[in-house]
């Protein structure tokens, strides 16, 4: 395993998808991850996921997609007993991370400016919908709240069906994305001089900035894009096809791919077609090249074509359910999915996703599942110097 974060102490408050996902990628690259968590309920996350039994024991299957290898501290940050823990935290920690609306930390005496007074160096990470500042900063947002606002869903789906919802928290992820990379960004400057930092990801501006060429298009050719379902706007034939047995994505962006294309499903006759010769014509008459190459593609199936078409050159690929998609020997031989050990004598064991990539050919990864609720909360506050009693003091105030 890689361990390009090891003795960086990250403080994740965080709840549900983008923070907890971003205090994951650290914990994957061996930063010690302390989860500070709601006495009593914790995580929202914990409650949520397909598998009700889960759900009920706080651990369900949200929570355990991105808390592997984190340590659980229960602690009321609304009590002054609590305050004083985590600033006691704070003084040894490298990064905190948070997600409630903006101004709530201040509001509990535990904002930037407070804990730069702890500790100088602190990176200090607040993500939330629409950024700290701003007219809309203090409005509350959810992955499909921004999914809306960022324009995505009126370009997903087809001219019936849009605006669509994408089919998973992409801008919760991307905004998650963001943060991690901010974060090691400040750690290496910090590294550098010893300057802490306050970095401030909106999950609008996150989301925005990875529509590409959708926003440049529209910033500087004034093109509005408008919803294409499967097919993609900068070419054809680029996008999903019927074939004999199976959906299959092709992209035969080059003139040279187009021309193989059709050799490669004997119909070479489109190439010199009027309608089909050049790259803006192709555009034009996208139907009824479709219909053309749908017709051959139905004569086997997406597999074959798939083997076929990229042994060609031409860059084409099944479409996949998601337990297909896990099960590509690929991902298996890429090591992406990691098994953790999990306290439950009927599922002694988990899987969870690695990072995107490898680190000098090593994946990375954590060896220790995600944490129960307030799991870890004697050991962290034994190393912060409390004894057994002062811990039993603060069970009984309700502190933990």
């Amino acid at each position: 395993m890689s361990a390009l974060l090891e003795g960086i102490r990250v403080l994740d408050l965080t709840n549900v998808l983008a923070g907890p996902f971003t205090g994951y990628q650290m914990a994957l690259l061996g930063a010690d991850v302390i989860k500070v968590e709601t006495p009593g309920s914790g995580d929202l996350a914990r409650q949520l996921g397909a598998d009700a039994g889960l759900n009920r024991q706080k651990m369900g299957a949200s929570f355990l997609a991105q808390n592997g290898g984190k340590r659980s501290l229960t602690l009321n940050l609304k009590s002054e007993q609590g305050k004083e823990v985590f600033r006691r935290l704070v003084a040894g920690a490298d990064v905190v991370l948070e997600n409630y609306r903006p101004g709530v930390m201040d509001r509990l005496g535990l904002g930037y400016e407070a804990l730069k007074e702890v500790n100088p160096g602190i990176v200090y990470c607040a993500i939330s919908g629409f950024g700290q500042t701003g007219p809309m900063a203090a409005a509350p947002a959810y992955d499909q709240i921004i999914q809306g606002r960022s324009g995505v869903m009126s370009i997903t789906g087809d001219a019936q069906s849009a605006p669509l919802r994408v089919g998973y928290p992409v801008c919760d992820t991307i905004g998650g994305m963001t943060a991690a990379f901010a974060v090691s960004s400040a750690l290496v400057r910090r590294g550098r001089n010893g300057e802490g930092a306050f970095i401030d990801v909106s999950m609008l501006d996150s989301a925005l900035v990875t529509m590409g060429w959708i926003v440049s298009n529209q910033l500087i050719a004034d093109r509005a894009p408008v919803p294409m379902g499967n097919d993609n706007f900068t070419a054809s034939p680029s996008g999903t096809f019927r074939t004999g047995d199976g959906l299959l994505n092709i992209a035969a962006n080059k003139q040279e791919q187009f021309e193989t294309l059709c050799r490669c499903i004997s119909r070479p006759e489109l190439i010199p077609d009027p309608r089909f010769a050049e790259r803006e014509s192709r555009k034009q008459h996208r139907a009824a090249l479709t219909a053309a190459l749908e017709e051959a593609l139905a004569a086997n199936s997406a597999a074959f074509w798939e083997a076929q078409l990229n042994a060609a050159g031409v860059p084409a690929g099944q479409v996949l359910t998601v337990a297909q998609a896990l099960d590509q020997e690929q991902v298996r031989h890429r090591e992406l999915l990691m098994p953790l050990p999990f306290p439950d004598p009927e599922r002694p064991e988990i899987t969870v996703t690695r990072s995107g990539f490898t680190v000098d050919g090593k994946a990375t990864g954590v060896d220790r599942p995600p944490p129960q609720l307030g799991e870890h909360a004697e050991d962290i506050l034994k190393e912060l110097g409390y004894d057994d009693q002062q811990i039993a003091q603060m069970r009984e105030k309700g502190t933990l």
